[in-house]
């Protein structure tokens, strides 16, 4: 008898969501960008220490950059490195990507911030969303929309 490899699902590999970024922006457009990483990083995303809440990126000269993303170090993470948890991280996009995101930041005042981290062929992967900002009674206006639907649910399981 062999054994059969159990297949995970898929959201087994999100590592981190920000709930934060769907609520305050309308996002119009993902991308999957890579991350540049330390060793400690690795180690403190594997056991699950992370926040994107704040973080937002950045482009200078031609590349992007992840700004206030919160990575927090493991106490036996290393020795020899004095780890930095907000730490300026580069991302992995092609050309033509970050061109066009920072055409539609100058142009149509758009923002781009991350969305998700998620394990991909064992990478880390960011995906970054393009997204234009809400006003004040269209996050009423979600919010409304979410308990809604939460008591729709309730109501539909009795």
């Amino acid at each position: 008898m062999t054994k059969q490899k159990k297949k995970s699902a898929p959201g087994d590999k999100t590592i981190a969501l920000n709930k934060t970024a769907r609520f305050e922006y309308y996002i119009e457009d993902t991308y999957e960008a890579g991350l540049v990483l330390q060793g400690w990083e690795v180690k403190s995303i594997r056991d699950g220490r992370v926040q994107l809440k704040e973080g937002f990126i950045q482009f200078n000269k031609g590349e992007a950059y992840l700004f206030n993303a919160l990575i927090t170090p493991l106490l036996s993470a290393s020795t020899h490195v004095i780890p930095e948890s907000k730490r300026t991280r580069k991302l992995l996009l092609h050309a033509h990507q970050i061109s066009r995101l920072q055409a539609d930041i100058d142009r149509k005042g758009y923002t781009v911030v991350p969305t998700a981290m998620y394990w991909k062929n064992n990478r880390v992967k960011l995906e970054i969303g393009l997204g234009k900002g809400k006003q004040m009674h269209d996050k009423r206006s979600t919010e409304k929309e979410r308990d809604w639907n939460r008591e729709k649910a309730r109501v539909m399981k009795k």
